[in-house]
């Protein structure tokens, strides 16, 4: 049986809110570009985040959205401008002096860019030197996860669609989706409805409209789904200590498919409609 739902008005998006969702995704997707000449060994995880924050703050006149956010009841608010996740953390790595990046690293920076009250939110990996085979092949795999997904994006079709299309291309992969995470609707709020599950039957959840603003961001395991929250409350880690991938795009809903509004200049998107 099938059981999806309408959006509510308030998650679709003006002409005006369109245009000021496409400046804040290009300049987090600007952020992605500029931090990858910086990316080498010997190189610390703070270092990578310090200059990041120049450049939202300095250059861009805008304001990282992790800084400072997130503060609850036995959680304090995450001090830094990205996240920096390495090998077998999945996802909120907190930037540090003392993480010094090696060769055969993976890296995944995410960085949230707000320009005049809108978000843009997006993540890629990064592999530092000369990876595995395995680590180029999990990243290779969670890129594609995040494509297989944004394919079924378009009006009448349902988050179910989303989550299904990926949970199906990683499994048979032989990896895994990590399901305590998900993507999120986004604009003027950070983290909004609607949830994106990556895994899910076909034709559940909410119905896609034009005029939607989410993330699609799968968190790919080369071990186990199941992950494991850090004492400082933020780091979440693979249960297994096995590596863990994840990329991020911010995309709009449009007529006839999506648009990416966090598009970087080397990547091919004309499998997408806008």
């Amino acid at each position: 049986m099938n059981s999806t739902y309408q959006a509510p008005r308030r998650l679709i998006k003006t002409a005006d809110e369109i245009e000021k969702m496409r400046v804040a995704g290009r300049l987090a997707a600007e952020i992605l570009d500029l931090i990858k000449a910086h990316i080498k060994a010997g190189v610390s995880t703070l270092e990578l985040d310090q200059i990041c924050y120049n450049h939202i703050v300095n250059v861009q006149q805008a304001i990282p959205a992790c800084l400072g956010y997130g503060a609850a009841p036995g959680r304090p608010a995450f001090q830094h401008s990205i996240c920096t996740s390495v090998n077998h953390v999945v996802c909120h790595g907190i930037p540090s002096e003392s993480k010094l990046l090696k060769n055969g690293d993976i890296l995944n920076i995410d960085v949230t860019v707000i320009k005049d009250g809108y978000h843009g939110d997006t993540n890629m990996m990064y592999i530092v030197g000369e990876g595995s085979v395995l680590a180029n092949r999990i990243c290779k795999v969670a890129q594609e996860a995040m494509y297989r997904g944004m394919e079924v994006v378009k009006p009448g079709n349902t988050i179910g669609d989303i989550g299904h299309a990926i949970q199906k291309y990683v499994e048979s992969e032989r990896f895994s989706v990590v399901r305590e995470y998900c993507g999120h609707g986004i604009g003027t709020v950070f983290h909004d409805d609607p949830q994106v599950l990556h895994y899910g039957q076909p034709k559940t959840g909410m119905v896609l409209e034009e005029g939607m603003t989410f993330t699609i961001e799968p968190m790919v395991n080369a071990g186990v789904w199941q992950t494991r929250l850090l004492g400082d409350k933020w780091t979440v880690v693979t249960k297994d200590h096995k590596l863990s991938a994840q990329y991020e795009h911010t995309i709009l809903v449009t007529a006839n498919g999506l648009e990416v509004l966090t598009a970087r200049p080397e990547e091919d998107l004309s499998r997408f409609t806008a």
